[in-house]
């Protein structure tokens, strides 16, 4: 990251830093009220990102970054070769974790707080089947354990039909109950889904119904999430903005 900003740097990019709490986009130049002062532009482009839903138990956050607890398989999933780790979710991103980790893992632990994954049937059945991952149905997390330590060495959970609580030893937690698109202060000024991501418009990924501004990256893209896909939409909406400056003499 270190690297791309200073490529950016020496073609002119200059940083700064700070806050957006909201946007007024009705009249030119744009305006960004920010935390210390007011940013004015006459093009702006949103790469806000989304962050990953947690559960909130004790021990989580802790725990989060390099000691045991992740939001992402793709990213940390070698580090754990040989190990037991648990991954707490129902849908298709938790499905694609379990899978993701079984290539490293020795065994999976997949959490789910109902008796069946919500995840589509063919992503369910690959999940349920494989040998390397046990579904634990019925279950909600209460904490990480490890906190003393500095490490996760287990998830303490409770099945919701019996009210009985019991320890797996793992020592990675893999979160995948979602994420919450970072579009809060652009809501009002931008059009977004039920689910908060930004809808582009005009069949694009990258425009939006506002002459200049654009989107890029996870806040418009709740499917692919990589930073592959990010950094396309990132030259899309780059193009895309030096074209509308040039065309209205920004």
């Amino acid at each position: 990251m270190d690297s791309l900003r200073q490529q950016a740097a020496k073609f002119g990019a200059r940083f700064e830093q700070s806050l957006v709490a909201s946007v007024d986009f009705s009249a030119m130049p744009r305006q960004l009220v920010c935390s210390d002062r007011t940013v004015l532009a006459r093009s702006v482009i949103i790469a806000t990102g989304a962050s990953p839903r947690l559960t909130g138990v004790p021990g989580e956050r802790e725990l989060f970054g390099g000691k045991g607890v992740t939001t992402c398989a793709t990213c940390d999933g070698s580090f754990y070769r040989h190990m037991h780790v648990a991954v707490i979710g129902g849908g298709d991103s938790a499905a694609e974790e379990a899978l993701f980790l079984t290539r490293f893992a020795s065994r999976v632990y997949l959490v789910h707080r109902r008796d069946s994954l919500r995840a589509s049937k063919i992503m369910a059945d690959r999940a349920t089947s494989h040998s390397k991952i046990e579904p634990i149905w019925d279950s909600i997390p209460l904490e990480v354990l490890g906190t003393k330590e500095g490490a996760v060495s287990g998830l303490r959970l409770q099945n919701l039909k019996t009210g009985t609580e019991s320890a797996l030893a793992v020592k990675g937690v893999f979160i995948a109950i979602g994420h919450v698109p970072n579009t809060a202060p652009f809501a009002s000024a931008l059009e977004v889904d039920a689910n908060g991501y930004f809808r582009p418009a005009d069949g694009s990924q990258i425009k939006t119904r506002v002459p200049g501004v654009y989107v890029a990256g996870d806040c418009a893209d709740h499917v692919y999430r990589q930073a592959v896909t990010a950094a396309g939409m990132g030259c899309q909406a780059a193009i895309e903005a030096e074209r509308w400056l040039a065309e209205h003499g920004g």
